[in-house]
């Protein structure tokens, strides 16, 4: 299992939000390239990014912030945040993004992410973001009537990457991961799937782990940023 130390952008800044909420954003670095290399410098092999504010208007919002990380360290990266169209996929990956994530648009128009998925192999991934079991876009600010496993189920077949799976009552809530309903999706499909929200201990990463559903990684954030995990030690863990 992969760590991936999440770096949440929003106006320019590190910062984490309690379940998606923009108006609960606790600042963690000014400088988000700092913060990367702090994470690189601890060992981890990934870097998961998102543009908030890009989120909910649609369009890349904090493309300086990405850059600039892009340049100060050579670890992959991945980015989601209001990337909605193929331009925007190209520009991403020619500046040295390992991996993009494609959420509302999955829902929206799922046929750009099979032209993307096919145009870039290995570099497109799918972020489904579920409330109670539905899928949310537009920065979570909808929540639709897509069901998250059928929507994973229908990239089966589009070659993808990954599948990065939120639950959005535990994001940033410190309360552990929903591991039940991560689980279920993983195992509904063969497509590797990230487990992402909530991760708050090294026993929640244990615990993913262990859940018998062959994940591929888990994204962590605020307890990074708190202490909660130590991420040497996490990396140790999941690679024993």
């Amino acid at each position: 299992m992969i760590l991936y130390p999440a770096i949440d952008l929003k106006d320019g800044k590190a910062v984490r939000l309690l379940r998606g909420d923009m108006d609960k954003a606790t600042v963690f670095n000014d400088d988000p390239a700092a913060q990367a290399l702090e994470f690189v410098a601890a060992g981890c092999e990934w870097l998961h990014l998102v543009d908030l504010n890009g989120a909910f208007a649609g369009e890349p919002v904090n493309a300086a912030a990405v850059e600039a990380i892009l340049k100060t360290t050579n670890t992959p990266a991945q980015l989601g945040g209001g990337i909605r169209d193929m331009a925007t996929i190209e520009r991403w990956l020619e500046k040295g993004l390992a991996r993009v994530i494609l959420g509302t648009v999955a829902v929206e128009n799922p046929a750009l992410v099979r032209e993307a998925a096919d145009a870039f192999p290995g570099k497109i991934a799918v972020g489904i973001d579920a409330k109670d079991g539905r899928v949310a876009t537009k920065g979570w600010a909808e929540v639709t009537d897509v069901d998250a496993v059928e929507l994973a189920k229908s990239f089966e077949d589009a070659g993808v990457a990954a599948i990065i799976y939120t639950d959005i009552n535990r994001d940033g809530a410190m309360q552990g991961p929903n591991i039940e309903a991560t689980a279920a999706l993983a195992r509904a499909v063969t497509i590797p799937v990230i487990a992402s929200g909530g991760v708050s201990s090294l026993k929640d990463l244990r615990a993913l782990r262990d859940c018998g559903a062959s994940l591929n990684g888990a994204i962590s954030g605020r307890a990074l940023y708190d202490g909660a995990i130590d991420l040497k030690e996490a990396l140790k863990l999941l690679r024993d």
